[in-house]
């Protein structure tokens, strides 16, 4: 017997490489006390994961929405760190839910922008904020990606990307170097391999290289010994530069005058050496454009639910058509 009423809640799925949380939700706002975290490993699938949660708490569900961490085209995807897909005709087998849609999980944290509480947000860049701006969200953690987010006489737009695959920039011999190493260790020299979690790991790796020694450390451990450990600390602020200047090409491309907002949790990590080693410098740093710099606002989002919230709000959108 469903402990709610039927077709009044929704489910909400957020689909990483190691856990996924699903939630309830109603019309205005996501049931925090319905959250519940999934280890992925314990599940051949995401329907396993959607089933046992359902199981639990025996839900007739008005509409449905993951969101996962891979690309996605035509509401399908794949996540790229794990052997999962997710499609409608899934969802909506399992969920039983009239409306369904499957999103990239940039896209989710789009659709939570304006919608997150001013605590769960730290200005790391001043600059002004346009109400109706376009905005943009960067999620740095166990991988790099990146979603513009529109706002258009017919809603709020947040296009699919795939931006942590690109190439690195590089300005400098010494960032040359970095990307050949990163280079002949995988292939391909993209962001991703330099902004994320083993991104952080990549550079240790090379800088101890440079200086003729062999010293692995987890990421982890990396941001652990960044105050004892001189190579860990140099790692940080290569770290935390590149994500500046990553960050800055982003927003001349978008131009986000709504603001830009860093999620995951390796941005939350590094958020404490942004002054130190220079984020903001190096987000400004674009020759003549550099004063242009000054209209984008960067915050840290600090919200764990946000992607939930974004699947929730993005989900009621279309059930209003």
């Amino acid at each position: 017997m469903s402990k709610y009423p039927a077709d009044t809640l929704s489910l909400v799925a957020d689909v990483g490489g190691t856990n996924t949380r699903v939630a309830l939700a109603d019309a205005e706002r996501l049931l925090k006390d319905t959250v519940r975290k999934f280890a992925n490993k314990d599940f051949a699938g995401l329907g396993g994961v959607l089933t046992a949660y359902l199981d639990d708490e025996k839900v007739d569900c008005a509409g449905a929405a993951v969101a996962i961490a891979g690309p996605v085209r035509d509401g399908r995807g794949t996540l790229t760190n794990l052997d999962w897909s997710a499609d409608p005709e899934m969802l909506a087998e399992v969920t039983r839910a009239e409306t369904v849609a499957v999103l990239n999980d940039l896209q989710a944290q789009g659709h939570a922008m304006g919608r997150i509480a001013p605590e769960n947000l730290k200005t790391v860049v001043d600059g002004p904020i346009a109400e109706h701006g376009t905005r943009l969200v960067i999620g740095v953690g166990t991988g790099f990606n990146a979603a513009v987010v529109l706002e258009t006489p017919n809603g709020r737009v947040v296009p699919p990307s795939e931006a942590g695959h690109a190439n690195m920039p590089l300005r400098t011999e010494e960032e040359l170097r970095l990307l050949k190493f990163v280079e002949t260790s995988h292939g391909f020299p993209a962001i991703e391999d330099v902004l994320s979690g083993r991104g952080l790991e990549h550079i240790y790796a090379w800088l101890q290289s440079e200086a003729g020694t062999r010293t692995e450390k987890r990421a982890a451990d990396i941001m652990g010994s960044a105050d004892t450990d001189p190579i860990a600390e140099d790692a940080v602020r290569w770290f935390v530069r590149i994500l500046g200047t990553v960050a800055g090409n982003l927003s001349l491309i978008h131009l986000p005058f709504g603001g830009v907002s860093l999620i995951g949790g390796v941005a939350r990590a590094m958020e404490p050496y942004f002054d130190q080693f220079g984020f903001a410098a190096a987000f400004r740093d674009k020759g003549r454009f550099a004063g242009f710099m000054n209209n984008f606002r960067v915050d840290i989002v600090e919200d764990d639910f946000a992607a939930l919230e974004g699947l929730r709000s993005h989900l009621q959108g279309l059930m209003r058509q």
